[in-house]
């Protein structure tokens, strides 16, 4: 059972760096973060019967304890929105296109709701409605009704930035 287990963490463990990274802010907050993800991957393996991908057990059991952490975190501190000048410095002190294009990438997800947040990570992923929908515990239409309403939105964020 054991190395079961760590086979499937091991062979999607960029599922997990994924995860963290997009709702971890700084780099420690993406260690223990990632630790519990395990924590919580080791306590729900017993009840894995195998009926989904792995992956996609571990998107549901990973992006459910991100969720959760995230919602205890902002009961206790308060978040500081970013002003536009300050997401222009951070902008600009960045040396690649690339770097500037994702750093915008992730302030704009940053802006989104939690089930926002795992809805984008999802897609793309690459995963299809179906798998989205089972990871999530939605419809396939809603699923697509909510991704367009997220893109809208994104784009939104997106313009308020370059701005």
């Amino acid at each position: 059972m054991e190395m079961d287990f760590i086979q499937i963490v091991n062979a999607h463990a960029g599922i997990l760096h994924k995860v963290c990274r997009l709702y971890g802010k700084e780099e420690e907050d993406r260690k223990d973060l990632y630790q519990e993800i395990v924590l919580q991957l080791w306590r729900s393996f017993p009840t894995y019967r195998q009926e989904a991908k792995p992956s996609t057990w571990l998107y549901r059991v990973a992006l459910n304890t991100a969720i959760s952490l995230v919602r205890r975190q902002s009961r206790r501190v308060s978040p500081i929105a970013l002003n536009n000048e300050l997401v222009a410095i951070v902008q600009s002190t960045q040396s690649s296109e690339i770097d500037e294009q994702m750093n915008q990438f992730y302030s704009a997800v940053d802006q989104l709701s939690s089930v926002e947040k795992a809805l984008v990570f999802l897609y793309l992923d690459n995963n299809s409605y179906d798998e989205i929908a089972r990871i999530v515990g939605i419809s396939n239409s809603n699923v697509g009704v909510k991704l367009n309403r997220i893109k809208a939105k994104l784009k939104r964020i997106v313009t308020t930035i370059n701005e």
